[in-house]
């Protein structure tokens, strides 16, 4: 069965993005951004929700000619990789995406057991549709030290509690890593 990981940068007080849909405090330095191009060449699939998606096929796919080189790597790698993309208002996609209109705890279901790979969750919306269900194995937190006070909350209000483990730790410049697995 395949591994789900949800990964994402977070403030201290636990948003993915302030009350304007900003995520710019999480501009990673080259180290962290370089641990992440090493993380995402590993995955064989990543999930992306609608708005994810769209953020990053504005950008990667046209990262400009002066980008660094972690920069142009990475969109590569994004643009490379495999992508399911969950939205019931796109029409299209591009870049190695196959859209999923439907049911999005049925597909992640049935594609965790079609392999043994790692693949992770983009998106806020997608990745609290599958934590109820159970479908998320690992969650990979980079925290930003910044107090954003408002936002969209990294983990949506849940029936249950979900207990986890804490399987490490690494210290970046700009970011601490933590990440748990569900036990």
């Amino acid at each position: 069965m395949r591994k789900l990981i949800y990964t994402y940068g977070v403030s201290l007080d636990g948003y993915i993005n302030d009350r304007d849909g900003s995520i710019d405090w999480t501009d990673p330095d080259e180290e962290l951004h370089q641990f992440h191009n090493d993380r995402f060449r590993e995955l064989e699939i990543s999930l992306h929700g609608r708005r994810l998606y769209e953020l990053m096929a504005e950008y990667w796919p046209h990262v400009p000619e002066d980008a660094s080189r972690i920069e142009h790597e990475f969109a590569e790698l994004w643009t490379e990789k495999p992508k399911i993309v969950f939205s019931r208002t796109l029409t299209e996609v591009h870049w190695n995406s196959t859209l999923i209109r439907e049911n999005a705890v049925e597909e992640v279901r049935r594609i965790k057991s079609e392999g043994d790979g790692v693949m992770e969750v983009g998106g806020a919306n997608l990745a609290a549709s599958l934590m109820p269900h159970g479908l998320i194995d690992e969650y990979q937190l980079f925290l930003s030290p910044v107090v954003l006070g408002g936002g969209t909350p990294l983990f949506p209000p849940l029936d249950h509690r979900i207990q986890l483990r804490l399987a490490e730790t690494k210290h970046f410049e700009t970011v601490l890593m933590l990440r748990y697995q569900v036990e």
